[in-house]
């Protein structure tokens, strides 16, 4: 077994290279240009364990050390912070050796490596992303500039268009103001093509995944999570349970423990923000579509969520219905189940009523 263990400091160009060995004294360092690095991979013994932040370019990386028989180990940012000698003094060097430190201990965890696959599906939710924030921005801007002249325009999509239809009517607007208009105009309808055409593509992948038909059987998960959740987790073998996949989002409470006292905090928001606010939003659904429902036709899950926004506040529900989704996704995909609305019936702990009915009464009693 090769007990040596490389840490390599990822950049653009020049990447800082660290080899400590099994009692973890530095053996050798080096600086190596993007096309040097590729070449000194090769002569990389087999088996040896290559560690990297999980940073941008950090996944091809590691399916280049896959190649060669090697193992590579993305580790998260903030977990080899606390092994870097000095919090003061930072550079490239350091961090190297800071992340073959990290890699050596027995309890990191580490970023599972995504696949070519997977990363082309979230390329499509990124430039999403970036199309939906940049058709903000533009309709805020023609908001702004046509209340320069004192036009202003109720907020949604529809009311801006509406304004937009009408300008030629405004006959006090300079020509040259609304040639302007009309061309910010045109970038605005281009960008929401192009955003249409991001929709269009994730649904498209959603559609063919079997994975993601499953998972949009729960209410509050549409084409654009299942398709989201499934390019980040795979199947899900990663985490050990739904708890751990809930707490990777950031949607459980950080801690504050201490001589034997629990003290939960605020809600932790750590992990992937994209994959949260989908969940979130979702929640939104779930929670209008179980006060829509009667009693009678209620699931055991929507009979839950009515319970809960009894009792609590409206932020604290959606978190909670986040939680829960996170919980069945992983379940679904690291056991290759169906959604089962009575799922929980089949605990051990659950005393089993007569039926549907009675569930329902207990429930709501």
């Amino acid at each position: 077994m090769n007990t040596i263990t490389i840490g390599v400091d990822l950049a653009k160009s020049v990447f800082s290279v660290c080899e400590v060995d099994g009692a973890g004294h530095v053996l050798r360092r080096q600086d190596l240009k993007r096309e040097a690095f590729a070449l000194w991979l090769v002569q990389v013994p087999a088996g040896t364990v290559v560690a990297m932040e999980a940073c941008s370019g950090a996944h091809y990386w590691a399916r280049r050390c896959l190649e060669h028989g090697l193992q590579p180990r993305l580790i998260a940012a903030q977990f080899v912070k606390p092994f870097r000698k000095s919090q003061v003094s930072k550079n490239d060097r350091n961090d190297a050796e800071a992340i073959a430190t990290a890699a050596r201990q027995g309890n990191m965890r580490f970023v599972p490596v995504k696949d070519v696959d997977q990363q082309a599906r979230l390329a499509w939710h990124r430039v999403r992303e970036g199309y939906k924030t940049e058709s903000l921005a533009i309709g805020n801007r023609l908001r702004g500039l046509l209340a320069e002249f004192g036009i202003v325009v109720t907020l949604g999509d529809a009311a801006l268009r509406r304004a937009l239809a009408d300008l030629d009517k405004q006959t006090a607007l300079p020509g040259e103001f609304k040639e302007l208009i009309r061309g910010l105009e045109a970038h605005w309808a281009q960008v929401r093509l192009a955003f249409d055409a991001c929709d269009a593509r994730i649904d498209v992948h959603a559609r063919a995944d079997e994975r993601c038909v499953r998972l949009r059987a729960i209410i509050g998960v549409g084409p654009i999570t299942a398709d989201a959740i499934v390019a980040s987790v795979g199947a899900a073998q990663a985490f050990r349970n739904g708890r751990q996949l809930a707490a990777w989002l950031g949607l459980v409470p950080t801690q504050h423990s201490s001589g034997g006292h629990a003290r939960l905090g605020e809600v932790s928001c750590r992990g992937d923000a994209y994959l949260r606010t989908l969940l979130i939003q979702g929640a939104r659904s779930s929670l209008q579509r179980a006060k829509a429902v009667s009693v009678e036709k209620s699931t055991p899950e929507q009979i839950w969520i009515r319970q809960l926004s009894c009792r609590m506040c409206f932020g604290k529900v959606l978190v909670a219905i986040a939680n829960k989704h996170a919980r069945q996704l992983w379940a679904m995909l690291a056991h290759k189940e169906n959604y089962d609305a009575d799922a929980w019936l089949k605990h051990p702990m659950v005393q089993r009523p007569a039926g549907k009915h009675a569930i329902t009464v207990a429930a709501m009693a």
